[in-house]
């Protein structure tokens, strides 16, 4: 890989650090640039995506290292959650990277389009919490685990279906974001496993990348939650997937 690629790929790693906190799909996002500008195939795309988020769950864990404290807690309702969410998100998430990472690119930019629009409309849907986080049920933290699986389709908001699932079970806004952060960490560090650093990463590039999505992560996500909440990202998601849907059919 020559250092443009290489730099291009650390912009990337930029772009992954403040769009992972957003309820956009990251992942989505990635993969665009990555197949539209950088002229990688899709498996190529999907494996660097998947590998950057590594960068952003060490965020997440540097963030919320308190609360980490409590997995260690066989009784705490913390681990009574993370537990049943992380195995069913392996029972949705495993068959769907297996068939998704080898979609040729045209079907990969229509993919991303239609799911980028479903998760616009999710978003739309309205929602009113007043529950804790902690009064879930083992049924109600699966469920959440099984929707989270599906993020890993490219233009599936993970922190989009999650929250959106927490909320509308009621849980209080501050309480499901947390969570929804949580419980993204076995989840990202179960795919980055299965997926592996890109074959063509050398050591320096794959610690570049992390460093500074990790970087960025950690510098944006108190501001970014905060944008989160004021600005309508069930209209960008939208947009965003019927221009990807549009350009792809142009392509054609």
């Amino acid at each position: 890989m020559n250092e443009i690629e290489s730099f291009s790929l650390i912009i990337v790693a930029v772009v992954q650090g403040v769009a992972e906190w957003l309820p956009v799909s990251s992942e989505g996002l990635s993969i665009l640039v990555m197949v539209n500008i950088l002229k990688l195939n899709f498996s190529q795309a999907f494996s660097y995506a998947v590998f950057l988020h590594l960068g952003t769950m060490l965020a997440v864990v540097a963030k919320f290292r308190k609360d980490f404290s409590d997995l260690f807690k066989l009784r705490s309702p913390l681990f009574k959650q993370v537990v049943p969410a992380t195995i069913f998100t392996a029972l949705s998430a495993i068959p769907l990277m297996l068939v998704v990472r080898n979609v040729e690119a045209i079907m990969a930019n229509l993919l991303i389009g239609v799911l980028l629009i479903a998760t616009g409309v999710l978003l739309r849907l309205p929602k009113e919490g007043y529950r804790r986080t902690a009064d879930l049920s083992f049924k109600e933290s699966a469920a959440l685990g099984f929707f989270q699986g599906f993020a890993i389709l490219p233009g599936i908001s993970r922190s989009g279906v999650t929250i959106s699932y927490l909320l509308l079970r009621k849980v209080r806004e501050e309480d499901a974001l947390k969570l929804s952060f949580i419980i993204s960490v076995p989840a990202v560090a179960g795919a980055t496993v299965l997926s592996g650093v890109p074959e063509d990463f050398s050591v320096n590039l794959a610690f570049a990348v992390v460093l500074t999505t990790f970087l960025v992560g950690y510098g944006m996500i108190d501001l970014l939650l905060r944008f989160a909440r004021k600005v309508s990202f069930s209209s960008f998601c939208i947009t965003l997937g019927i221009l990807a849907i549009a350009f792809t059919l142009i392509a054609l």
